[in-house]
């Protein structure tokens, strides 16, 4: 029985979509059909409880994604903001430091347009 060997892909325009939330950042990289090469977390990269959401550890996270993208050969890259967390610039910058060429900036965070229903009058 014989095993093929696993080929690499080699992708050269991906999508990154960061996604900070007040308790983690998560960075995803996919290519164009939206499938999935690599993740890195806050927490995938070894912080814990209140750090996660610090710029540095989305930093870290962003950087960790980018090492794993360059291995498929990725050269440029779309960035899709999801999120109002701590760490949306840091992991940006992190990425372009890393080797990535930016091609294009996306926000899509949500915006309430008349929000929760707020809770009732605190009694006195």
């Amino acid at each position: 029985m014989l095993k093929s060997k696993k080929t690499k892909k080699s992708v050269t325009i991906g999508i990154a979509n960061i996604k900070t939330t007040f308790n983690n950042t998560i960075i995803t990289i996919s290519d164009f059909l939206g499938n999935t090469l690599c993740w890195a977390s806050s927490g995938s990269s070894g912080f814990k409880g209140a750090r996660k959401n610090t710029p540095f550890a989305a930093q870290t996270a962003a950087r960790n994604a980018a090492l794993k993208a360059l291995e498929f050969g990725m050269e440029k890259i779309e960035i899709v903001v999801k999120g109002r967390g701590n760490g949306r610039e840091t992991s940006i910058r992190a990425l372009k430091s890393a080797g990535l060429n930016i091609l294009s900036i996306e926000d899509k965070t949500s915006v309430p347009h008349n929000g929760c229903r707020p809770p009732k009058k605190r009694r006195l």
